[in-house]
């Protein structure tokens, strides 16, 4: 089944120079992203730096971005944490709020845990949250949890909870498990963490990319799925896998920051929290050619 592909941004979180929140700046880069034509954001995930954010600090946040006026229906906040009280307290309150959905991580601390207890976990938050308009997208990224969302994993959250969980975002990097969930899970709405994949995953039935250089790339890579099937698809996908490519050879949350400040022109959209460490200056060349890059085409 070909889905119409879609772009979500884990959208960067801006902090002041004493290291709080930045909700000013949030906003308007939130509102600049939508503006480069992503149907929606994916904010509080890796990119955004969430966990190290604490739990108020990701709710006010999110109250702040929709009050500001963005349609909850375009956002999908990360709601998982280690702790269960976190992750319900967080998914409650982004369905209060009518999210499109939310995106959950498992419970990542306690590693070769049984599938059984988190498929526990996760209907523990479904059941404390109590809501039918809850909607769950899985976020599937071992290299950094250790704790992988497995096709058996998958078969019985859906076995157990109809209608509940309606997606996957798949951040292993790892083209052939993507593969292999859009095939086990047409149902599902399955996006890569990597724009370079879009081709692959469209045509596979996939839902299209939440990809982190799309926080500087959006417009290029909207334009790569809307040319999906036609002469100019390889030019704009050979420019787009370029960017990607700068930022995969950087710390890439840093190098995605450092990149909206030079976007922005406001350097205070570089700052990152401990342990992050603030991209060097000698990597600003390469940060140059990626905006360059972004702001040549797709326009």
């Amino acid at each position: 089944m070909m889905r119409i592909p879609k772009l979500f941004v884990p959208a960067i979180t801006p902090f002041k120079a004493d290291l709080s929140i930045d909700s000013d700046r949030f906003v308007i880069n939130c509102k600049a992203l939508l503006d480069d034509g992503a149907d929606g954001l994916a904010p509080f995930g890796t990119t955004s730096e969430a966990n190290s954010l604490s739990v108020a600090e990701r709710i006010d946040l999110l109250d702040t971005l929709i009050d500001a006026g963005v349609a909850p229906q375009r956002l999908i906040p990360g709601t998982g944490c280690a702790a269960l009280p976190d992750s319900i307290a967080l998914t409650k309150h982004a369905v209060s709020r009518g999210v499109l959905g939310t995106l959950a991580l498992p419970p990542f601390y306690y590693k070769g845990v049984p599938e059984q207890g988190l498929i526990d976990s996760f209907s523990a938050i479904i059941d404390a949250v109590g809501d039918s308009r809850l909607k769950i997208y899985l976020y599937h990224i071992p290299q950094m949890t250790g704790v992988p969302i497995t096709l058996t994993l998958i078969e019985g959250l859906l076995a157990k909870h109809p209608g509940v969980f309606v997606g996957l975002k798949d951040s292993s990097g790892n083209w052939d498990n993507t593969h292999a969930v859009i095939k086990a899970f047409p149902e599902l709405d399955t996006f890569s963490a990597s724009e370079a994949l879009i081709p692959q995953n469209v045509a596979a039935g996939g839902a299209g990319c939440i990809s982190a250089s799309a926080n500087v790339n959006a417009r290029n890579i909207v334009a790569l799925m809307r040319a999906l099937g036609k002469p100019e698809e390889s030019a704009i996908a050979a420019g787009v896998t370029e960017v990607r490519k700068i930022f995969e050879s950087l710390p890439l949350i840093p190098a995605i920051k450092s990149a909206t400040a030079k976007r922005h022109n406001d350097a205070a959209y570089a700052i990152v929290r401990p342990p992050f460490v603030q991209l060097a200056d000698t990597h600003a060349a390469q940060i140059a050619r990626a905006v360059e890059l972004a702001s040549a085409g797709g326009r």
